[in-house]
């Protein structure tokens, strides 16, 4: 067995309003809410780093948990966002947590990144006990360069989650995940070295609004658990049209959805669980309540958890 124990994040101080960022792209700050339902971001400052990050919202996790550095038996770090080829951000982050001889991975995958770390987590606390998976995005370093698209610029911000996978209890049982890929549209979402993102929003918004709804029908089917049972969808925070359009494919009322993109923008890989940070304080599970996790990225990547709240 798996569990969900703990959810942590991280937010830069920095506040960016459709105002500002508008008027350096050059596009009303009415435009950015009405595709997105994005009203502000946060961005980095300039010497602070996704590992920076990516620390602050593991300790976070750990003090969420009540758990030592000592505890973990493996890191899974997920960032589209690394600063150089190799090493990755994950034994960098494992080192400043003090995890000297505890496997660190790496996934390089943007916005689906925390659905999969989720994943790999609940098949490996078995062997490794404690897994903490960390998700990390600085965008703003990239979102500027040129050739600026201003629809795409204006989506993106900074910020980082995290999340103890645990075989000793937690507030959530994982029952079911499933993970997909298909590199035949590798080249409609991709972010290339020294170049800005890159997407074909059309592309990305037509898939994501297809693949999302069928995995997690598929892994709520293994469960046997209907759509309309489930108390809390926590996705990728990608676009709030997006969202919407996933809750009307499975028949669920939008309010179970938890959404902040209005507040932080698409923090890609980091979204997922730093929505899930901010649902675990002001909501949270509840015993025998199904929830599910999903996302979808670059790659294209997808996938889908679900799971069910224990007792306290």
């Amino acid at each position: 067995m798996a569990f969900l124990r703990a959810f942590g994040r991280y937010l830069p101080a920095r506040v960016v309003s459709n105002v500002e960022i508008g008027a350096h792209l050059g596009v009303e700050p009415s435009w950015i809410e009405q595709v997105s339902g994005i009203v502000e971001r946060r961005f980095a400052a300039d010497d602070e780093t996704a590992v920076d990050m990516a620390e602050r919202a593991a300790l976070h996790c750990l003090q969420s948990a009540g758990a030592p550095a000592g505890d973990i038996g493996m890191l899974i770090m997920a960032s589209g966002t690394g600063a150089r080829r190799f090493p990755g951000p994950a034994a960098v982050v494992s080192h400043r947590l003090g995890l000297a001889g505890v496997p660190a991975l790496d996934l390089p995958i943007a916005s689906a990144g925390s659905i999969f770390g989720l994943c790999l987590a609940a098949q490996l606390t078995p062997s490794h006990g404690n897994v903490l998976v960390v998700a990390a995005e600085k965008l703003s370093e990239v979102i500027l360069r040129q050739p600026v698209e201003p629809g795409t610029a204006a989506l993106f911000g900074d910020g980082a989650g995290a999340c103890l996978v645990s075989t000793s209890g937690g507030t959530a049982e994982i029952l079911s995940c499933t993970m997909h890929s298909d590199g035949a549209f590798a080249e409609d979402l991709r972010l290339d070295f020294g170049g800005p993102v890159v997407m074909n929003g059309r592309s990305v918004i037509l898939q994501a609004s297809r693949k999302i709804p069928r995995c997690i029908l598929q892994v709520l089917e293994q469960t046997e658990i209907p759509p309309g049972r489930v108390g809390a969808f926590i996705l990728h925070q990608a676009n709030r049209n997006l969202l919407d359009a996933v809750s009307r494919a499975l028949g669920v009322p939008p309010d179970r959805f938890y959404c902040n993109i209005q507040r932080y923008g698409n923090t890609s890989s980091a979204s997922m669980l730093i929505a899930a940070s901010e649902w675990s304080e002001t909501a949270g599970s509840r015993s025998g309540e199904p929830l599910v996790f999903a996302g979808f990225g670059a790659g294209f990547h997808w996938g889908a958890l679900v799971a069910v709240g224990v007792p306290a």
